[in-house]
């Protein structure tokens, strides 16, 4: 079958083949990726437009639970209120007396002032000597037999949230109501906290899908569309079977168009009933851009395919047999047959082509064998050149350190017993053996610590109180390999400006963190710093392509290896101020 399909390929002509193989490869995936790119980008609108509205809804109720909790907590305090109580239960002989007690207990109206998630605060009683001050109210036949009174009074415990009148500006509010005990004979008295439903607007009119509060009596309380503000579900023509719904995602239909809608239920502590939130969003808003850019790219790619099209169709008639001919001397060429040669007609840049071709195969083979001689030849040169220059970089430690502390150690042994002699000499033994043994490879950090926390011995052996040092680092980056002594000359530096001109001696700190794929290192001292003319001074020295004589070569040493190791961008950062110590620091990538 294979084979049938072979031939019948071969016979077909180049420009034939070419057209056909412009269908296969370019227009069959671009229907297929086209196809599947629509349908995934559908769905992942759908995706993240579910995904916002959760998350809007989600935030919705946590503020909208923040507000009305403050109405829980108003009602628990004047619920267990004993001068609330009081004022309320006594029977007055005088509206003087009532002015008085009114006036003496201001608690309802301060909750007002402090709170603005409230608009109002008032207490139904059955106390006729009282005054109807709007907060205490003697409570009318049809507020008795109200539903949300009657409520009330058979719940003694729990809460209820009422989406109901109040009698000052004749307004609906979302409601706290619970009944409150007035005296032990069982008398009870009705509490009524309106939440301030401005603030409740607020919190929907920061979303951008149509969203709204809904009581338990499907009354809209709050929305961000203010065509739905006090009407129910049934008259925005939302589908009845998602009315009774508490929470959950649900395909309806609003106003005849198709829509998805979000609901979640927030139902307060101590609380009979709830409100719900309730997110509406279109699905053709939701695909209409998508769609758009869906139909401009459906739109270039005809257009460009046709063009492409017509264009392999025109230049593949032109130089199909031409081509095919030069692409069999190449393939031979390609073999390793350096003898032929091709014959083409014309001076047009195939023509060109073909001379070229020719005078390319007779330069080939003189070629090869020279360019891969001198390739290798380089190679190994180069590889040499980094070798020595980097041995060469990192044997330039400044050998004083080593007098220094083998005149501290004489001088100590003359002076001192033999115990912190031993200690000494056994550390400065261990760092001249670990700088005998520096090779090219990269060392794990831990070791690389070793031989500075060494130093820093033999260097605190030598000062005694004068100096003092600080590690932190990271314990996750000790694995990371480095290259050899790329820390210590910092800290011999460190040391040395830290003690330079400071009676209290000097404090030297190690910092190693990560940085993202980074390990950032950070050497500090306490010193007197350097001013800006001699750091500018300092930075350039690091950067000059030769070494000056005396021109600290263990800060340039590190700062060239560095970049040797990691590359241009990696090196030395030096930061300081007069009279503020110095930093100096640099970063290595994550590797090892």
């Amino acid at each position: 079958m294979w084979h049938r399909i072979v031939m019948l390929l071969n016979d077909i002509k180049i420009r034939n083949k070419l057209l056909l193989s412009f269908l296969l490869a370019a227009l069959l995936p671009v229907l297929l990726v086209g196809g599947y790119l629509t349908i995934e980008m559908k769905q992942m609108a759908f995706s993240n437009a579910m995904e916002q509205a959760s998350t809007n809804v989600d935030r919705i109720k946590k503020r909208t639970e923040e507000v009305i909790r403050v109405s829980l907590d108003i009602s628990y305090r004047l619920s267990n209120d004993a001068r609330l109580k009081k004022l309320a239960n006594k029977q007055y002989e005088s509206v003087y007396d009532v002015v008085e007690a009114y006036r003496d207990y201001p608690d309802m109206r301060e909750y007002l002032r402090l709170y603005k998630e409230i608009s109002n605060i008032r207490l139904y009683t059955d106390n006729a000597t009282l005054l109807n001050n709007w907060e205490l109210i003697n409570a009318s036949d049809d507020i008795k037999t109200s539903e949300w009174y009657q409520n009330a009074m058979r719940h003694e415990s729990l809460v209820s949230w009422r989406y109901i009148e109040d009698e000052r500006d004749h307004h609906k509010y979302l409601s706290l109501v619970r009944n409150i005990e007035l005296e032990s004979l069982k008398k009870y008295g009705v509490l009524v906290l309106n939440v301030n439903t401005g603030m409740l607007n607020s919190i929907l009119n920061q979303e951008t899908f149509d969203t709204m509060i809904v009581d338990d009596q499907d009354y809209i309380i709050a929305a961000n569309r203010s065509d739905w503000n006090d009407k129910k579900l049934t008259d925005i023509s939302l589908d009845k079977n998602i009315m009774t719904q508490k929470s959950g995602t649900f395909e309806a239909t609003l106003n005849g168009i198709p829509s998805k809608v979000l609901i979640d239920e927030l139902k307060p502590v101590s609380s009979e009933n709830g409100v719900r939130i309730i997110s509406v969003f279109s699905i053709g808003s939701i695909v209409k851009e998508p769609n758009q850019i869906i139909r401009l790219a459906l739109t270039v790619i005809v257009i460009s395919i046709i063009l492409a099209f017509l264009l392999i169709y025109g230049v593949s008639s032109l130089f199909s047999r031409r081509m095919l001919r030069l692409s069999r001397h190449i393939n031979r060429v390609g073999l390793g047959d350096f003898d032929t040669t091709l014959q083409i007609d014309g001076k047009d840049e195939i023509g060109l082509l073909s001379r070229q071709f020719n005078s390319m195969v007779r330069s080939i083979h003189d070629l090869m064998e020279e360019v891969t001689h001198s390739n290798e030849k380089n190679r190994l040169l180069e590889q040499k050149q980094s070798e020595i220059r980097f041995k060469m970089l990192a044997s330039q430690i400044n050998p004083h350190f080593l007098f220094n502390a083998l005149e501290s150690i004489r001088m100590e042994a003359h002076m001192k017993g033999q115990t912190e002699i031993a200690r000494v000499v056994r550390l400065l033994g261990k760092m001249m053996r670990n700088n005998l043994e520096v090779g090219n490879s990269k060392i794990p950090l831990k070791q690389e610590l070793e031989m500075v926390r060494c130093y820093l011995d033999i260097q605190q052996f030598r000062y005694e109180e004068r100096l003092r040092y600080e590690f932190i680092v990271d314990p996750e980056l000790e694995s990371l390999h480095v290259p050899p002594l790329i820390i210590q000359p910092l800290v011999e530096n460190a040391v040395v400006h830290g003690l330079d001109n400071n009676a209290e001696g000097a404090l030297v700190k190690v910092e190693i963190v990560r940085n993202g794929n980074e390990a950032r290192f950070t050497i500090t001292d306490n010193g007197i710093g350097i001013t800006t003319e001699r750091l500018n001074k300092v930075m350039s020295t690091l950067e000059d392509s030769e070494e000056r004589e005396g021109e600290r070569i263990g800060l340039r040493n590190v700062h060239v290896r560095l970049k040797l190791t990691y590359g241009e961008p990696y090196g030395l950062s030096i930061h300081s101020l007069p009279g503020d110590g110095t930093a100096i620091s640099f970063s290595i990538p994550m590797e090892g």
